[in-house]
């Protein structure tokens, strides 16, 4: 005999103070539980999200808990999962808002694992994996399996460009600002130009860097070869060097802010 895993609703958000505006999962997540917990609430059939449902519909977003629960088998998954999609394609609204928002748990789980620099702000980053998701919405062909896997994907996606670039700029900026230290220590000048190579050799010497990583930044970075390539290479994903490239920018950003740090609160010479 199953046991029955029944979940209880989530409780409708607390409302914003003075000078407080929602983030756009927020605001998402009004609009969803506005449809779920209105004076006719949007509902969908219990039993392909619950194998012994106390009713026959649920409203959307005690379907949305019962989804997200451990114990709600991957069967049940695909079959909410494949109604949600169809509902979203075929009928439109507002079934659209609520296949996105039924991805909300995961997107949450998504952006608390990612790192980023202070300037992103985390509402950027959910927009991105809204825009992500939704698109994905609109292209994913219908009755494909695990469509609730390409609606992940694209947001990951999105959300990894965006983290990826904002990263970018942090180290290019700590990069420029490390290359006229290097310089003024080291008295080069004249019609020398400045060179981020010499950046990453120091780096290097001084063991912030193995020689791979470095390699890895000048020829992805200053020399524009294609991630793919190197991937291919060291038999690894494209997405593992990603990573890995990013690591080392992020270990090498923060060696020369220190260092920098350190020379501005020098007494001058």
């Amino acid at each position: 005999m199953q046991h029955r895993h029944l979940v209880r609703r989530p409780a409708s958000p607390a409302p914003y103070g003075r000078g407080q505006s929602p983030s756009p999962l927020e605001e998402l997540e009004r609009a969803f539980l506005a449809l779920a917990q209105g004076p006719a609430p949007l509902t969908f059939p219990a039993h392909l999200v619950c194998e012994e449902p106390d009713r026959e519909f649920w409203p959307v977003d005690r379907v949305r808990a019962q989804l997200a629960h451990p114990s709600t088998s991957a069967e049940l998954r695909e079959r909410t999962w494949q109604e949600v999609v169809r509902r979203a394609r075929r009928l439109g609204a507002p079934w659209d808002v609520v296949a996105v928002a039924m991805s909300v748990p995961v997107l949450r789980r998504m952006l608390a694992r990612l790192r980023r620099p202070q300037h992103l702000e985390r509402a950027e980053m959910e927009q991105e994996a809204l825009a992500g998701v939704a698109s994905a919405l609109r292209a994913v062909e219908l009755g494909v399996e695990r469509p609730d896997r390409e609606l992940f994907r694209a947001a990951d996606r999105a959300v990894h460009r965006l983290v990826y670039a904002a990263w970018r700029q942090v180290n290019r900026e700590a990069a420029f600002e490390a290359v006229e230290f290097v310089d003024a220590r080291s008295g080069v000048g004249g019609d020398e130009a400045p060179s981020e190579l010499t950046v990453l050799a120091q780096a290097v010497q001084l063991r912030v860097l193995d020689v791979a990583e470095a390699r890895l930044i000048a020829r992805t970075r200053l020399a524009g070869e294609p991630m793919s390539r190197l991937a291919v290479e060291r038999g690894v994903s494209v997405r593992q060097l990603y990573r890995h490239r990013n690591a080392a920018e992020e270990h090498l950003a923060a060696h020369l802010r220190h260092r920098l740090a350190g020379r501005r609160t020098r007494p001058s010479e």
